[in-house]
């Protein structure tokens, strides 16, 4: 991609989005074709590239993103004032493969933590995982205690506090337990900690049951009302924990027992052009070489739905995804929400005018390898490949289900910024220049080197090559701000 003035995606499009911001009759050349813009453009945002009469599709990355609700001219500045969404209700899909295979080409390590269980951590912690938010003070009290006796090969001790596990009914209440439990299962803790209080819902004893098989050498379990002091009990067990941690060492892993989920968040125009596409190279890159990428966010794929579900290696997983889609799309409804309700303001002010806009460039974090599989809210990658993982939108809710279906590392592209960070490693990706000079502290990759020039496929490579650097251990900004947290769909009744 070389730097230019407005960037025209895809050759059937009718608009191109501005590089930078572009005054009122600011003469521009597209294609060898003179255009002049009829108005203040900011960057990310909008060009008519053609006339678009009233009700004709507006068109970008080759696919509509909504309706003109007035004639637009070549020169107009394209957005919410003067187009509309084309998304309503449910979706109709038909199963209409359109993949390739994927061969793997190369094989890669990186300096990871085998666990005795076959899986593989890129991190080397310990975790405090509550049963209900009634300990999550007295979690870390009890972290307090020893977090200063860490030996050098573990990485950090983190209690990852929550508001549920009681109070809670039916679905709802065994979701919370199926991310709690995905978690303790995330190869990136070398020891955990489950604090229970003893007359929550979410027991110890229900608990285990939604756990199933554990290494009681990992996996420790303490309730709080059946100890005299909670506080010393418990860092006694962290102790060991702490202990048995430092017994793995980093040691060469195949890129194939990589996990990666990728997510965007703070999304700006930018975001479909830059970071999304390089997620979708890294994406590809490692799935030929064996290993897994999770793709998240059901709602952001509303009105693109169709390039991803196509790529389903099978009708029973197409269905399968068709029907989350859909019934995400019912959750809007049941709830007297239209379907389009997004993007968010700092969206819009990004350059993102509908849905479609916005899920067509989210789409492109899964680049161009086949569908093998589809999970639902708290289930677990098993099959090597590419993945679609049901979950919001929202940032931290989609990360920490990524890491609880067993992600050890989260791509996060954004173009706003956001400093938080989920329960594993969150590699935050800016999609322009200005975000990652002013946001050093954020931001760890900059993919808007994109738009000064620097082909995708020498970008691509170094990125790679970072993602393997953080899984042997460089730490991410957002673990080095301490920025470590996990949130929980909640979608119920509280009692």
């Amino acid at each position: 991609m070389s730097a230019k003035e407005i960037i025209k995606i895809h050759p059937a499009d009718n608009v191109a989005v501005a590089v930078d911001d572009i005054a009122s009759g600011k003469e521009l050349e597209l294609d060898g074709v003179a255009l002049v813009a009829a108005a203040e453009i900011p960057a990310g945002h909008k060009i008519a590239i053609d006339d678009i009469p009233a009700g004709a599709e507006v068109i970008k990355y080759g696919f509509r993103i909504g309706l003109a609700k007035e004639d637009i001219k070549a020169g107009d500045y394209v957005h919410a004032h003067n187009v509309r969404t084309a998304l309503s209700g449910s979706g109709d899909f038909v199963y209409e493969p359109d993949f390739t295979g994927v061969e793997k080409n190369r094989s890669l390590t990186f300096k990871g933590y085998k666990r005795p269980d076959g899986k593989v951590g890129v991190r080397n912690d310990v975790w405090v995982i509550p049963t209900v938010g009634c300990v999550n003070k007295i979690a870390k009290l009890m972290v307090r205690e020893v977090e200063n006796e860490l030996p050098e090969n573990v990485d950090g001790i983190h209690v990852f506090e929550h508001p549920f596990g009681c109070s809670q009914l039916g679905d709802d209440h065994l979701t919370t337990q199926k991310i709690l439990a995905g978690l303790v299962k995330n190869p990136n803790a070398g020891g955990v900690l489950v604090l229970g209080l003893g007359c929550e819902n979410n027991q110890v004893a229900y608990f285990k049951k939604v756990l199933g098989e554990y290494s009681e050498d990992r996996v420790k379990f303490l309730i709080t009302q059946e100890v005299e002091d909670e506080i010393e009990a418990g860092s006694e067990i962290l102790r060991g924990l702490i202990n048995y941690a430092a017994g793995f060492k980093r040691e060469d892993v195949d890129v194939a027992e990589l996990k990666i989920g990728l997510k965007c968040g703070g999304s700006d125009a930018f975001s479909g052009i830059t970071a999304n596409p390089l997620l979708g190279v890294l994406s590809d890159k490692l799935v030929a070489c064996g290993g897994t990428s999770a793709l998240t966010e059901i709602p952001e794929m509303f009105g693109a739905e169709g390039i991803i579900l196509n790529r389903c290696v099978d009708k029973a997983i197409f269905d399968r995804g068709a029907k989350m889609v859909n019934d995400f799309r019912n959750y809007y409804i049941s709830h007297g929400e239209p379907v389009s309700e997004n993007p968010s303001p700092g969206n819009r002010a990004g350059g993102i005018t509908t849905l479609e806009d916005k899920s067509l460039g989210c789409v492109q974090k899964g680049g161009t390898s086949p569908v093998v599989d589809v999970l639902h809210y708290g289930e677990q990658l098993e099959k090597k490949g590419l993945a679609i993982v049901e979950g919001p939108g929202n940032d931290l809710v989609a990360v920490t289900n990524l890491a609880a279906a067993g992600c050890q590392i989260v791509l996060f592209t954004t173009g706003r910024g956001n400093p938080f960070g989920g329960p594993v490693p969150t590699i935050k990706v800016s999609t322009n220049p200005t975000l990652a000079k002013r946001k050093k502290h954020w931001i760890d990759f900059d993919a808007g080197k994109l738009l000064e020039g620097v082909p995708m496929e020498e970008l691509g490579d170094k990125f790679f090559d970072y993602v393997l650097a953080v899984a042997s251990g460089e730490k991410t900004c957002n673990e080095k701000n301490d920025c470590v947290e996990i949130s929980i769909f909640k979608s119920g009744v509280t009692l």
